[in-house]
């Protein structure tokens, strides 16, 4: 027995050599992996008090205020980074605010020969502003290559060179404002960019001195007392003036491009009214293709399908007419065909009018109103008193603003009857108007939120540009006024 040469318990080598009936003093050994002290929250360390022998690393958890704060300087180093003198964001606002001074140089130019030249003429400032066009194309140039903006060009009918044409550009007032950019805002920026040039220029000079003052012409005597803290103050004042520089940049950049945006494109009022009028007639155009696709709709399942459920429905009633000789079982499948045809051309017509009701093309908005109002479940007073005919679309809006309307009266208005008045009135602001009104004598309490199907109205109505009012008193009674534009 090599009981001195064996292990104890948890030994790295090997289990221990007992005599025979010694008892077992631990459990089987186990491998444990114990991380490097180098990783990111595990610190070996000294065993915490109380802990016999060595055991487990101490790990320092990384709590969730470490993490923010280490986030919080990373973003602020990556900010001091991207906006220090060296960075991309400085050199792209420097060369931008710079490359103002050649479009300023024949306005600079033009007026200094107009003091200069004898008898004062105005010949090269009248030149210069000949140059607008030009000038123009090259601040948009600039703007688009160096900065990424896109200035729009004003957009005439006739061509510069005609007379129409220029009498175009006269009158219009983004010539002017264009003119504003060139004789005002264009030497400012040319000015800024020069101060620009120059803090650069003497934030390096100044920075530096103590690589270049020894090249300054001297008299062979020696400094004099006190030179070194006028360099430190000099070096003082060029680091701070290259720390200025990037955001006197920035500043000349934004100040150039708002005044860019508001003079040398179109006006922002102008444009956007020309947006709004393409986006309504392009709505418009929308209404219309479908409005027509609805008709075609119509028209091909009246002409087709359903025209085919008649004659099968005509074919199985004079079957069961004539074969009377037929077993029971037979004729009850006949007669189940047949109500099951006539039911099928039932559904099918009321799809057909939800589409687009032929009677409201054929004869206007007040015969296919009248077949809404006979077709109700409750007495309908309808009063139409149109002198000519509105748009096809706004007639279609109107028709299913009303069929909507008498349908939510017939489920949830529990009344007893209902009037419908239409007519045209006239608007000073909007023109023409088609307003409907639909009143009934229910309990009222109508809410658009409720489900009742008032939801549905005001998208249809908004369609169109049209406008709805609902006034639906707790008891009764309720009013729902559509008025649509005749224009359409």
């Amino acid at each position: 027995m090599r009981g001195d040469e064996g292990h104890g318990c948890g030994s790295p080598s090997g289990p221990a050599v007992r005599p025979p009936g010694t008892p077992q003093p631990c459990g089987p050994a186990r491998r444990r992996s114990v991380a490097p002290p180098s990783q990111a929250g595990v610190v070996p360390g000294t065993p915490p008090a109380g802990r016999q022998g060595g055991g487990s690393p101490v790990i320092h958890p990384i709590t969730v205020a470490d993490m923010a704060t280490r986030g919080a300087l990373r973003r602020t180093y990556t900010w001091i980074a991207s906006h220090a003198p060296w960075s991309a964001w400085a050199w792209r606002n420097t060369v931008f605010a710079t490359a103002a001074i050649p479009p300023a140089l024949p306005l600079l130019l033009g007026a200094a020969a107009l003091v200069a030249l004898p008898g004062h003429t105005a010949l090269p400032l009248l030149l210069v502003l000949a140059l607008r066009p030009l000038l123009t194309l090259l601040q948009r140039s600039r703007f688009r290559t160096l900065l990424g903006l896109e200035v729009p060009p004003v957009v005439h009918e006739h061509r510069w060179a005609t007379v129409r044409g220029l009498a175009e550009r006269l009158r219009s007032e983004s010539t002017w404002r264009q003119y504003g950019y060139h004789l005002l805002v264009s030497p400012l920026a040319a000015a800024g960019a020069a101060v620009l040039v120059l803090t650069w220029a003497g934030g390096a000079a100044g920075a530096c001195v103590y690589a270049w003052f020894w090249v300054l012409p001297s008299d062979g005597e020696l400094p004099a007392p006190g030179w070194t803290a006028q360099y430190d103050a000099i070096t003082g004042l060029g680091v701070l003036a290259l720390l200025a520089a990037p955001w006197l940049a920035a500043a000349l950049t934004r100040i150039d491009a708002t005044a860019a945006a508001a003079l040398l494109g179109p006006n922002r009022a102008r444009e956007l009214e020309r947006r709004v009028e393409d986006l309504a007639e392009s709505r418009a155009g929308v209404l219309d293709a479908a409005d027509l696709e609805r008709r075609r709709i119509e028209r091909d399942l009246h002409d087709g399908a359903q025209q085919r459920l008649v004659s099968l429905a005509m074919n199985l009633g004079i079957a069961r007419a004539t074969l009377t000789d037929l077993p029971p079982e037979a004729r009850a499948v006949i007669d189940e065909a047949h109500r099951e045809a006539k039911e099928a051309i039932e559904e099918l017509g009321s799809l057909v009018r939800g589409l687009h009701p032929a009677v409201l093309e054929d004869r206007g908005l007040d015969a296919a109103l009248s077949g809404i109002a006979a077709r109700a479940p409750l007495p309908v007073e309808l009063t139409v008193d149109l002198a000519r005919r509105p748009g096809s679309t706004v007639e279609a809006v109107a028709y299913f603003v009303v069929s909507e309307a008498l349908a939510n009266v017939a489920k949830h208005a529990r009344a007893e009857r209902c009037s419908v008045h239409v007519g045209r009135v006239a608007d000073g602001r909007r023109g023409d108007l088609l307003r409907v009104v639909v009143t009934d004598d229910g309990v009222g309490g109508a809410d658009p939120a409720g489900g009742t199907g008032l939801t549905g109205l005001r998208k249809r109505v908004g369609s169109v540009d049209g406008t709805i009012l609902i006034d639906s008193p707790l008891g009764g009674p309720t009013t729902v006024t559509v008025e649509l534009p005749c224009g359409l």
